[in-house]
């Protein structure tokens, strides 16, 4: 990556299409009160063994929350998300968003990476070429120019930090306690938003669940099971198993 990148938006709005767009707790709320389907999306890992990145260890850690599963503990990360398997539902014929000035804060931040171990590469972006040769400095080295957007990257992050305890708790509400592990995949749920919704509305965070990781390849299995972790292998019925 350059030491700089400029950038200004060209309105295509390819990021607007096929894109599923995390969420905070409040946000997931708002969501389904306007109609709108979330995906939910877990994976999981031993804090000091399968599935930890030990350059991300504290980043993991502050945005993971740890539940029990078989007779040992994972730590679980769990991202509520506006499920968007093709156009964003708030997109106009023009595609102009119909929310921009309460769309969520992934958008308002977009395309600078949240997660901090993730550098931005204009490559792996759907903007045009055209959008990285014109407008002002976006980011420098791994900080963004502008103190407000430097300010919605923070308030995200410790969104996640600050929500998960209670999209855990949500998840156990509505029985999505099977993780896959992290750098293996994700299991992935579409709620029924009325129950998503209610489950939103009655957080009780503090009860606990058994968990269990969805884990397909026979040396991961030996390896969680070895400590005393519930695994299964079996084809899912109420989710999705994304592995990578």
């Amino acid at each position: 990556m350059n030491d700089s990148l400029r950038f200004a938006c060209t309105g295509c709005g390819k990021c607007c299409t096929g894109h599923h767009v995390p969420l905070t707790l409040d946000e997931a709320r708002q969501w389904a009160a306007a109609g709108g389907q979330v995906v939910v999306l877990i994976e999981g890992c031993v804090a000091d063994g399968p599935g930890m990145p030990p350059a991300q260890r504290e980043h993991v850690l502050r945005r993971s929350h740890p539940v029990p599963c078989g007779q040992g503990e994972i730590r679980v990360s769990v991202t509520f998300a506006a499920f968007n398997p093709g156009r964003c539902r708030n997109l106009d014929d023009n595609d102009l968003c119909r929310i921009y000035e309460n769309r969520p804060l992934v958008c308002r931040i977009y395309p600078v990476e949240i997660n901090p171990h993730i550098p931005l590469r204009p490559e792996n972006k759907d903007c045009p070429p055209e959008a990285w040769e014109q407008g002002p400095e976006l980011i420098h080295g791994a900080i963004p120019v502008d103190p407000a957007l430097a300010a919605l990257v923070q308030a995200s992050r410790q969104a996640d930090r600050d929500d998960i305890a209670a999209k855990v708790a949500v998840c156990q509400a509505l029985g999505m306690t099977t993780s896959a592990l992290k750098g293996d995949g994700f299991t992935a749920y579409l709620p029924d938003m009325s129950a998503f919704a209610a489950a939103l509305a009655q957080v009780s965070v503090g009860a606990e669940g058994s968990w269990t990781l969805h884990v397909e390849r026979p040396e991961l299995i030996g390896d969680l099971r070895g400590l005393e972790l519930r695994t299964t292998a079996e084809a899912p019925v109420f989710y999705a198993f994304i592995g990578f």
